[in-house]
C-alpha cells in the first residue's frame, strides 16, 4: 500500500512538472552563467513556470524579444526609453558584472600584467602590435615578457552587450578611440580576429599565444585564462576581483507590454524571486547584486 502511494505521488509531481508553464528567453551571454544558477534554483524552489534561456548574444535577443518570438530577451546594451517605446517593451536591470581584458602570454600569471588605458585602447587601435613594445614594457618592468611575439587582438563578431561596455570604456578613456571606433554592440574593428559570444572569444584566445581580447569575468575564470590589471583615473591600478575594477556594466532584461496575462504574470514571479533569493549565487560567480534601493523600486514599478 505505501509503495503504491509512493508511486502515485512521483507520478502526480511528474505529471505536474511537465505540465509547468515554459518561458523562454534569450538573449546576452554576459549574464548567461548567474542565469542557468537562478532557473535551476527557481525551478528547485519554487512551483512556478519553467524557465529557458538561450545564450546568443545581446542583439539576437533584442530582435527576437522585438520578433514576439521568445518571452524575454537579457542584453547588455540597454535601449533608451523611446527605444522601448517604439517597441512595445519593458526594460528591468538585474545585476551587475565585470569585463576584463584576457591574454595568452608565456609563464605569465593572472593579474601580472599591467596595462593603462592609452596602453590598452593602443594595442586594440593596432597601434601596438608585439608583446616586446617599449610602452607596455615600461609598465611591466618585473614581467619577462616574449622578445618577438605579435600581438593578436581578439573582438567579439556578433551584436554583443559585452562589446557594449568594453568600447563605452575605451572610448571614455581615449580621445582617440572615442573619434575613431566610438562605443557600442557593433563597432568597426581596426584589427583582429572575431570570436561568436563570450565563450568563443575565451576559445579563440585560449589556443592563440600573445592573443589578447576581453570576456565578462566569470567566463575568464572558467577559461583559466590571465587578467589584466588596470589603471582608474588616478592612475592606480586593479585587479578584477578588487571594489574599483573600472570596466563595469549592468545587464538587462526586456519584455513585452502586450505579453499574455499568464506568461507576464509567471515572467514577473520568476525576477521577483531572482531579486529576493538570487544574491548569493550571483555572488559566487562574481557579479554585484544591484543595490537594495533600486531593487525595491523595480519590484514596487515594475514587478508588483
Amino acid at each position: 500500500m505505501k509503495t503504491s502511494l509512493i508511486l502515485a505521488a512521483t507520478l502526480l509531481a511528474a505529471s505536474s512538472y511537465a505540465e509547468r508553464l515554459t518561458l523562454n528567453g534569450a538573449g546576452a551571454s554576459f549574464p548567461a552563467p548567474v542565469y542557468q544558477q537562478w532557473t535551476y534554483a527557481y525551478t528547485a524552489d519554487e512551483l512556478g513556470a519553467a524557465i529557458n534561456y538561450q545564450s546568443v548574444g545581446s542583439g539576437a535577443g533584442i530582435n527576437q524579444i522585438k520578433a514576439g518570438t521568445i518571452d524575454f530577451a537579457g542584453s547588455d546594451a540597454p535601449l533608451t526609453p523611446p527605444q522601448c517605446d517604439e517597441s512595445g517593451l519593458v526594460q528591468i536591470p538585474m545585476l551587475t558584472g565585470a569585463v576584463v581584458p584576457i591574454v595568452n602570454l608565456p609563464r605569465l600569471k593572472d593579474a601580472q600584467l599591467k596595462l593603462s588605458n592609452a596602453t590598452l585602447s593602443a594595442i586594440f587601435l593596432g597601434e601596438i602590435t608585439n608583446w616586446n613594445d617599449p610602452r607596455i614594457a615600461a609598465e611591466n618592468p618585473d614581467v619577462k615578457l616574449p622578445k618577438t611575439l605579435p600581438i593578436t587582438v581578439v573582438h567579439r563578431s556578433d551584436s554583443s552587450g559585452t562589446t557594449n561596455i568594453f568600447t563605452s570604456y575605451l572610448a571614455n578613456v581615449s580621445t582617440k578611440w572615442k573619434e575613431k571606433i566610438g562605443a557600442g554592440s557593433n563597432v568597426k574593428w581596426p584589427v583582429g580576429i572575431g570570436g561568436q559570444k563570450n565563450p568563443g572569444v575565451c576559445n579563440t584566445v585560449s589556443r592563440i599565444r600573445g592573443a589578447i581580447g576581453y570576456t565578462e569575468y566569470t567566463y575568464a575564470l572558467e577559461a583559466q585564462l590571465a587578467t589584466v590589471q588596470l589603471c582608474d583615473a588616478q592612475g592606480k591600478y586593479h585587479t578584477a576581483q578588487a571594489p574599483f575594477w573600472p570596466i563595469l556594466g549592468t545587464t538587462y532584461i526586456l519584455f513585452r507590454k502586450d505579453m499574455d496575462t499568464e506568461r507576464c504574470e509567471a515572467l514577473k514571479a520568476y525576477l521577483r524571486w531572482c531579486f529576493k533569493k538570487g544574491d548569493s549565487q550571483a555572488i559566487t560567480l562574481h557579479y554585484t547584486p544591484l543595490p537594495e534601493p533600486v531593487k525595491a523600486q523595480v519590484l514596487r514599478d515594475v514587478l508588483k
